[in-house]
């Protein structure tokens, strides 16, 4: 087994990739992928099926990435790359762009002029028209499905703002959302044509009860605003709003109203959406401060956590003062404010989970009440076993801490080093840099009282050059055992997670703030110091890394295996390939998206010995991502076969007619619907 590569030079920290800032739009179809060995393995016949990666990649108008704006990388249509592992020796890929009807809509206001004034445009992470409502990027991650009276495994691709689409798995083209639009609750109480639904990015599915599990929440005003004032950002809104129609002001006053709500959806894959409204002990509601990013099912609970990914109003804005750098950068330094330091967890008993409210028949609400916890650390990603023995929930955590994923770089950022230099241009709409080190947690929880029995987070230390500390800068996504060999669930999950592959970002200089410096320095929870994390990224940074996290009980909760990229690589989206009819945790593949220089990669690993390097390495003349997110390996794919079907045009038409537009905008956007989006979709099984 041969040791890590490490990045420890002391030539100074290596600038981020070049082709990390950039993504293509284009749209590829049984493209062959060169595969390079690195040994002297072939690619093994048990690597098979297929791997779903998705990136946002830009919109209709900034034709790819980085956005000329500046806008974050997260705001952008979501493109799927599947890799397919069909015949020996060989790998093809397919892409697709995630095409929901907002999606022509969106294409037609930027490209008829007609329709120009009503186009969607970049705020910060949303993508907002004030006409048509928000846009539905499909660019987190997907949900496999196989309910009991499915023929074949089904597959969802998921957004925090919008409805959950299935597509089908073999032309990747987006056939149906889960729901009708009339089934989920906006964030406002003025419903556009395309309104702004705030979900999970990860909805669950137990094979083992052919349930689905997803939620709908908003949040009032208030926690929205987080800080205050944002006068100049109201004033703008209200002059776009004046060039649109004369009616504007009032149309404004009935988008102000927003609330508290949080549900918990059930479905069963054909029916008609079931839901409960959450509420604590004392009858109140349950308030969501930053967002639901991820939720988790056991035997027995309900796992949901306000994770670590905050959205306020500043984060909608990218830059309101353009020729005035200095006051934009003092403006956003006085309102902007950190994530919060700990993370909040609601757990809802399953076997409360009775007849719940079903919204398309206007029937009456159903409460039920929820146990609520505090992690002591701020946290993004999680995974539950699904085994709870004596209520016991075992959860595994992933603590990014001091790590803002909703801040970008802005065009006035400047370098946290003296002379404080502006950034790279290049670097516009990037992450900003993590302020301390990342850390990892398992926990296990009495269900019935929410208390934590027993828990153990690593590093529990920092040591600048343990393995343990290099490793941990960054922590993004994962990867594990997601399915067992079984006769009766083809998509059976384990009942334990022992073994987790994370991948982590490294720490890198040239993505550094004076601002983020600024906004973190009196982080509570902070383990390595300030001065310390600037000496270490300026010196030679900390390399990106793929490492095995031995999760089976707290007493061996370590890094069992790591691999550091080379110094100049990132690496992300890791996915677990098992290998052949295998049931072990290590006995797989490991598979992630590679940058470096100009170049884009997958590189492909033994899960069994991470330190060894990639055995095989992918690429193509063709191969462009973004800045991939989440991954899913499906072992068939197939044209779809369920006939649940929400059809377009009636899903959408009643809102188009009794949205409050003026007689002449209302009808243009009943043209616009007719002649540019409801033409895509021929209102039952098939859509482009």
């Amino acid at each position: 087994m041969s040791e890590p590569t490490k990045s420890n030079t002391k030539a100074g920290c290596p600038p981020v990739p070049e082709s990390l800032v950039k993504a293509k739009r284009d749209e590829l179809t049984d493209i062959k992928l060169n595969i390079t060995k690195m040994g002297e393995k072939d690619l093994p016949d048990d690597l098979r099926g297929h791997v779903f990666i998705i990136a946002p990649v830009g919109t209709v108008h900034s034709g790819g990435l980085p956005f000329k704006s500046g806008d974050s990388f997260l705001n952008g249509d979501g493109m799927i790359y599947r890799l397919d592992f069909n015949n020996k020796s060989e790998v093809r890929l397919k892409t697709r762009i995630v095409k929901p009807p907002d999606y022509y809509a969106d294409q037609a206001t930027w490209s008829l002029k007609k329709y120009a004034k009503y186009r969607f445009g970049n705020h910060g992470i949303i993508r907002f028209s004030l006409a048509l409502g928000s846009r539905n990027n499909l660019s987190i991650a997907f949900m496999p499905m196989k309910f009991a009276e499915d023929f074949q495994e089904r597959l969802l691709v998921n957004y925090d703002a919008g409805r959950h689409y299935e597509i089908d798995t073999e032309t990747l083209k987006v056939v149906t959302p889960v729901g009708w639009n009339k089934e989920w609750r906006g964030e406002t109480k003025l419903n556009f044509p395309f309104q702004p639904v705030l979900t999970t990015a990860h909805p669950v599915f137990d094979v083992r009860t052919s349930e689905m599990f997803t939620v709908n929440y908003g949040r009032s005003l208030g926690s929205f605003l987080g800080t205050f004032p944002f006068v100049e950002a109201v004033n703008k809104l209200i002059e776009e709003g004046e060039k649109l129609f004369p009616e504007a002001p009032q149309f404004l006053e009935k988008f102000a109203p927003f609330e508290d709500f949080f549900y918990l959806i059930r479905w069963d894959g054909e029916g008609e959406l079931e839901r409960w409204r959450l509420v604590l002990p004392d009858g109140s509601p349950v308030k969501i401060k930053q967002c639901v990013h991820q939720i988790g099912v056991t035997q027995d609970y309900i796992v949901l956590m306000d994770t670590s990914f905050k959205c306020e109003l500043w984060q909608t804005i990218n830059n309101p003062f353009p020729k005035n750098k200095d006051l934009a950068r003092f403006i956003r330094k006085k309102l902007d404010r950190p994530m919060l330091p700990y993370t909040t967890i609601y757990i809802v008993r399953r076997d409360r989970l009775k007849a719940g409210q079903r919204p398309v028949r206007n029937e009456q609400e159903v409460k039920i009440v929820v146990q609520k916890l505090e992690l002591p650390l701020e946290c993004t990603h999680f995974l539950v076993d699904y085994d709870n023995p004596n209520r016991k929930i075992v959860l595994h955590a992933v603590h990014t801490c001091a790590w803002d994923v909703g801040e970008w770089i802005r065009d006035y950022d400047v370098s946290a080093y003296p002379p404080y230099k502006p950034l790279p241009s290049r670097l516009l709409g990037m992450e900003q840099s993590e302020m301390d080190i990342s850390r990892l947690g398992r926990y296990e929880i009495d269900g019935k009282t929410g208390e934590i029995v027993e828990q153990k987070v690593i590093p529990e230390v920092f040591s600048p050059e343990a393995e343990e500390c290099r490793c941990t800068w960054g922590i993004a996504l994962y990867a594990y055992l997601e399915r067992l060999p079984s006769p009766i669930y083809p998509t059976l999950p384990p009942e334990k997670i022992d073994n987790i592959y994370w991948v982590s970002l490294g720490l890198w200089k040239d993505l550094i703030t004076e601002f983020i410096c600024d906004l973190y320095k009196h982080y509570k929870n902070q383990k390595v110091p300030l001065q310390e994390l600037l000496r270490i990224a300026e010196e030679e940074g900390r390399p990106s890394c793929l490492f095995r996290v031995d999760t089976a009980s707290t007493n061996s909760m370590k890094i069992a295996d790591c691999y550091e990229f080379p110094p100049g690589h990132i690496g992300l989206s890791p996915q677990f390939v098992p290998r052949g009819d295998g049931n072990s945790s290590t006995n797989g593949y490991i598979l992630c998206t590679v940058w470096f220089g100009n170049s884009y990669e997958i590189w492909i690993f033994e899960a069994w010995d991470l330190k060894q390097g990639p055995q095989w390495k992918l690429s193509h003349p063709s191969l462009n991502f973004g800045l991939t997110l989440h991954a899913v390996w499906l072992p068939t794919i197939g044209a779809r076969q369920a006939r649940y079907n929400v059809p377009v045009k009636p899903d959408y038409q009643d809102l188009v007619k009794q949205f409050p537009y003026p007689p002449e905008i209302k009808k243009e956007i009943q043209e616009l619907f007719d002649n540019e989006v409801y033409p895509h979709f021929d209102g039952d099984t098939k859509s482009t």
